[in-house]
């Protein structure tokens, strides 16, 4: 019983907890969207990917949503926490929103928020294009 609580407490601290960075959403008033410029969208917020200087809006950081060669780019999340591709500019990933054959990026899928008809599609509560709904939610790496 020592043994297994020891291995837990010693596996602990390798967890990492992924950094809430805001909403991928297009309204304009809510303090957590990235389209707001006073709320999670500040350009000078440390943690925001609007900031062209900070971790996750860098051209050059590899965790940045700018960077169009960046691996680890934050990850997407609906409202009921389901995978929703990566918020990249990169057209080589897989699950980038920029990859415009992928799931995520493709105008003609389902999942991807550049779909006007799927997850894109504006009257949707869910969707980030909706200028009055929550979006999905940004998590960086």
């Amino acid at each position: 019983m020592k043994l297994l609580l020891a291995s837990l407490l010693v596996l602990l601290p390798l967890t990492s907890h992924a950094e809430y960075l805001g909403n991928l959403s297009a309204n304009e008033f809510d303090p957590n969207s990235i389209a707001n410029p006073f709320g999670a969208g500040n350009p000078f917020s440390p943690n925001s990917v609007t900031n062209e200087f900070g971790l996750y809006g860098s051209p050059y950081s590899n965790q940045s949503a700018a960077n169009p060669y960046a691996t680890e780019a934050p990850r997407l999340y609906d409202q009921q926490g389901t995978y929703r591709g990566t918020l990249s500019t990169n057209p080589y990933d897989p699950d980038s929103v920029s990859n415009p054959y992928g799931r995520y990026g493709n105008p003609y899928s389902p999942d991807s928020p550049n779909n006007e008809f799927g997850a894109g599609n504006p009257y949707r509560s869910d969707s980030p294009t909706n200028p009055y709904g929550r979006g999905w939610r940004i998590e960086g790496r």
